[in-house]
This record gives C-alpha cells, structure tokens and sequence, in this order.
C-alpha cells in the first residue's frame, strides 16, 4: 500500500520536527548561567531516564510478547539489546577518545574531544538522534496496518514526546554557549533523522515486527549509558551550582506523564 507508506514517512518527518519547538523555548529564554546550566542538565538527564524506560523499554517488551515471545525470552531479549545499546555507546566514546588523543581528527573536534563537557554533549546528542530512529519507524509502521487513526494517534503521541527532548538537546548546547539559532537548529536536526526511521521501517514492514524491538531496547541502553556514566557524574561535580536532583525529577516526571498519557 504505497499510499499508506508515503504517509508513513510523512507523518514520521512531522513528528520528528516537533524537536524544534522544544529547541525554540530554550533558545527564547536565553543563554543559561552556570546555575542554570546544571538545572537543565539534571532536566535532559530526567528526560533521557523517562523516555529510555517509557518510550523504549516497555514498548519493546510488549512488542516482543506480541511476536510470540514468552515472559522470560522477551525479558531476556530487552536486556540484551540494552546492553549492546550501553556497550555500543561506551564503545564509542573509548573511540573517539583515542582518536582525539592520537590526532586522526580534525584539530577543532580534536580539541572539543578532549574537554569532557564537550565529549559528554556529544555523546548526549548521538544518544538522542539514535533513539529518534525507531521512532520514527514507529510512526511509519502504524500506517500499515489499515487503521489511520492509529498512525495518526501515534505521530502526535511522538510528537509531543519530541518536543522536551528538543528541549533537553537545546539547552546542553546552550550550556557551551551556542548561539539560540544554533541551538534551536541542532535540536530540530536531531529529530529530522525520524523520516529515516520511518522510510526503513516501511521499506522491510515485514521484518520490522522484529527488528523494532531490538532497535528500541538498543538505543535505550545507549541513553541510559550516557546518563548514568556522563551526565549524572557531571551534575555531582556541579553540586556548587545548586543540586541537579529537582531539575531531573522534573524531566522525568513531565516525560512520564507524555508517555503515560499518550501511549
């Protein structure tokens, strides 16, 4: 059904650039102080715990239990992709360090490389663009099953979701002092990769059904590996600045509520 499929696609790009709302309300208050800037990375880091558990976890789980798994095998395949998900991520963190360190990048990403704020954002910003992807599959697949209004609760239910983890990806850029034009465009980049996402998950929607929940349980484990091993860390060292800890329980409960309530 090719119609289906092109609406697929279509409706996966709508949602994906519900990340640049969230990156225009972090640009429109402006560049954070270093108070601030330890509140809304305890904000991304509770976003990331929320969605990684809410929007990945639980749903591949399912996904896999609708497949025909049994209890024990679904569980025992949401752990795994998990793992490799953090191992991936940890895996490519060690290489970008040792190339940095040996050179064989240019001397800009060289240097920003070797800064850990700079090497912990990256690794933030590569997390949240992963886990983009099956979402965007998501959208993409639920317009092919012949109910619409399914895809079409699907693309805002993302979408809306979307729009605090632009939030999230906006305001660590702004900690490094992008400008709110850059910030506000990264954070809408990172959610234009969900066409893609969707315009796979159409092209193979017979394989998708088992192939999807492994994607989620990957990326899952890769944000759950950036929090746990570089923002957390990092929002201890900042403790001068004022605890983290309200700031993340926020972003976990807001991101909470969105895929409670729109699931």
């Amino acid at each position: 059904m090719p119609g289906a499929a092109l609406l697929g696609i279509a409706a996966s790009l709508f949602a994906g650039a519900f990340t640049g709302i969230g990156g225009l309300l972090v640009a429109a208050s402006g560049a954070p102080d270093a108070r601030r800037q330890n509140l809304l990375i305890g904000f991304a880091a509770g976003v990331m715990i929320a969605a990684a558990v809410f929007s990945l976890i639980l749903p591949a789980f399912a996904q896999m239990r609708g497949g025909g798994a049994s209890l024990a095998g679904a569980a025992l395949g949401v752990i795994a992709a998990v793992w490799l998900g953090a191992l991936a991520m940890g895996r490519l963190g060690h290489w970008a360090d040792g190339l940095a360190a040996r050179g064989r990048l240019p001397e800009r990403w060289g240097a920003a490389l070797g800064i850990a704020q700079e090497r912990r954002i990256a690794l933030f910003i590569v997390a949240i663009t992963l886990h983009n992807l099956p979402e965007g599959a998501a959208v993409g697949i639920s317009f092919m099953g012949g109910d619409p209004s399914l895809g079409w609760a699907t693309m805002f239910g993302i979408g809306l979701q979307n729009i605090p983890e632009g939030m999230a990806v906006a305001a660590l850029l702004a900690s490094l002092g992008w400008s709110r034009s850059a910030c506000a465009l990264a954070a809408l980049a990172t959610g234009l990769v969900e066409p893609l996402g969707g315009a796979l998950a159409v092209a193979v929607a017979g394989l998708s059904a088992a192939v999807l929940p492994w994607a989620l349980g990957f990326a899952a484990g890769a944000m759950l590996f950036v929090v746990v091993a570089e923002i957390l860390p990092h929002t201890r060292r900042q403790i001068a600045h004022g605890s983290a800890t309200p700031a993340l329980m926020a972003g976990l409960a807001l991101m909470m509520v969105l895929d409670v309530t729109l699931a």
